[in-house]
């Protein structure tokens, strides 16, 4: 596809990027750790870590990973850490001494920290004591060799990180009994600060990252994500939004898990690259905590997806916050909703900006202009050095403004699935372009526009009905909270639209969605049955999953 998408880019925005600006992520982080010492890099429970202690505290775990424990480069270490200081410090530590990071959810059962462990073949796991009793279970089998365990509150200061501790585990019973034989105390591993980092070549094709994903199919696989593929998304994000940040003054809020590659990238890395600090929301579902946090803290910045900004605009505390200092928000990793950005700018004053990528894009594959004032339904431009093509089930160009296969062509792009070489030719077209299984259509000014997952499509008598179209349209209701919409056998029209809606208003009714539906989308796409619930199943970012809904055994309410 031609670059039509360049002559629509803000005034400024190179169209390309300069790769050589770092050789590696340990470049960038080095190159924080020289230019901003005394700045706050992570904070977390009202404690800041600066540059200068995230460099002295990941030099000594990286020293002891590879000094005491052996390890070597291209070895694989296992985080299993939610949004704490131990995180970068870990991080850092494994990248900066050419190790593979391995992310997991803290909240996998033993089945699923097994089955990764057992793929990734790590050989050290790195655990909050809150998890270390599943992670006991899912040891068997697996090369760990190594478990280091660290308590929630480690790296916090003298009586604080005491106390949190304390009632981390015996008030809130957070820590279920564990044992794990040889287990090593994180606090110890960090604690000669005089040694030296093994030296260690490293360059944009080393391995940095195995980023586990259902990717189009479902089955988890880790993405090889290298030194390279982040560099290139962190410049590329530069070149995007980078004029909006001065250098050692922003502070962005990081509610989204870190182990996920949209706030990894786009909050850890981005933020690294500024000399910026990340704000860890630790437990970003309590929303009134989330609120207080924010109304203690000077933020410039925010990331996030759309049920989260959502969950914050539907408390009034959030509402009555100060927004004068927040420059950009930025949402990502699910469609934003009309009804949600539209809210987000008539509270805060800015645009809600939202992008799109994927784990295998490392992540960000395009985002709308910072020029913007209002939603806009699209999903952006490609962002600089990367290339888009929209394509049929046989691989076919088509053309503007047709629906077809979103793929993609980058530096950020993953250079394949660990161990998954079938999976990976699969994903990857022969001219280089990664097939997203996400169903898009560009316009003559080369804004993308998402319509749906190909795998969420809807056939309703033979006619395609989109779930994203039809949940956008019922979240304008005002009696809905939240809603997701997939098809159900249909013995009429082989499949029916299914909506699931969390109520605002408890006395919203059946008969009432439907007719609202019934005015404003057309007749195939209206939900044929809806059913109520007080919650809609989540994943660990907060993105709703379909796949969840359709796995039930699915009937007429």
């Amino acid at each position: 596809m031609d670059k039509i998408w360049l002559k629509s880019y803000p005034e400024g925005v190179p169209h390309d990027i300069d790769m050589n600006r770092y050789a590696s992520l340990k470049a960038l982080m080095e190159e924080a750790f020289e230019r901003f010492p005394e700045r706050p890099a992570f904070s977390n429970f009202g404690h800041a870590m600066s540059y200068a202690e995230l460099d002295r505290e990941s030099a000594a775990l990286g020293a002891y990973l590879c000094g005491e424990l052996g390890l070597k480069k291209g070895d694989r270490v296992a985080l299993v850490l939610p949004n704490i200081l131990q995180f970068p410090v870990a991080l850092c530590a494994v990248l900066r001494t050419g190790l593979v990071a391995v992310n997991f959810n803290p909240l996998y059962t033993a089945h699923e920290m097994q089955g990764q462990l057992g793929d990734s073949g790590a050989r050290v796991a790195i655990v909050m004591e809150n998890f270390a009793h599943t992670l006991e279970k899912a040891l068997p089998g697996t090369a760990v060799e190594h478990v280091i365990v660290t308590r929630i509150g480690d790296l916090l200061p003298g009586f604080k990180g005491r106390l949190i501790n304390f009632g981390n585990k015996y008030i809130k019973h957070n820590v279920s009994a564990w044992h794990i034989d040889g287990q090593r105390r994180f606090r110890d591993c960090i604690a000669n600060d005089k040694a030296d980092l093994p030296e260690v070549a490293l360059d944009h094709s080393s391995l940095a990252f195995l980023q586990y994903t259902g990717g189009t199919t479902g089955t988890p696989k880790g993405a090889e994500l290298t030194h390279g593929n982040l560099v290139a998304n962190v410049l590329q994000l530069n070149a995007w939004v980078g004029k909006l940040f001065t250098p050692g003054e922003e502070a962005m809020i990081t509610a989204l898990p870190l182990y996920h590659i949209f706030s990894l990238t786009v909050n850890a890395l981005f933020m690294m690259h500024f000399g910026g600090e990340n704000v860890l929301i630790t437990d970003p579902r309590d929303i009134p905590g989330f609120i207080k946090i924010l109304k203690r803290t000077r933020w410039t910045a925010i990331t996030g997806v759309n049920t989260l900004y959502n969950a914050l605009l539907n408390r009034s505390g959030f509402t009555r916050l100060d927004f004068s200092q927040l420059r950009f928000a930025l949402g990502g990793g699910m469609a934003v909703q009309r009804v949600v950005a539209e809210r987000w700018k008539k509270t805060t004053g800015i645009p809600l900006i939202e992008g799109y990528g994927l784990t295998e894009t490392s992540p960000v594959v395009s985002a709308n202009p910072l020029t913007i004032t209002d939603y806009s339904s699209s999903i952006g431009l490609p962002l600089p050095a990367t290339d888009i093509s929209i394509r049929d089930d046989d691989g076919k160009e088509l053309g503007i403004g047709e629906e077809g296969e979103l793929c993609v062509r980058g530096p950020q792009v993953m250079r394949g699935y660990w161990q998954y070489e079938d999976e990976t030719k699969k994903a990857m077209s022969e001219d280089g372009y990664f097939r997203t299984g996400d169903i898009a259509r560009v316009d003559e000014s080369g804004l993308i526009y998402l319509v749906d997952r190909k795998k969420n499509m809807i056939v309703v008598s033979g006619f395609n009905v989109y779930p994203n179209e039809v949940e956008d349209e019922l979240a304008r209701m005002p009696g809905i909270a939240e809603v997701a919409v997939i098809g159900i056998p249909d013995e009429h029209s082989n499949e029916a639209v299914k909506a699931f809606v969390v109520r605002r208003d408890p006395g919203l009714t059946e008969d009432a969605i439907i007719s609202f539906a019934r005015e404003n989308l057309t007749r195939y796409k209206v939900p044929k049955h809806v059913e109520f619930r007080e919650e809609l199943p989540k994943s660990n970012v907060g993105k709703i999953l379909h796949r969840a809904l359709r796995d039930e055994k699915q009937g007429p309410s």
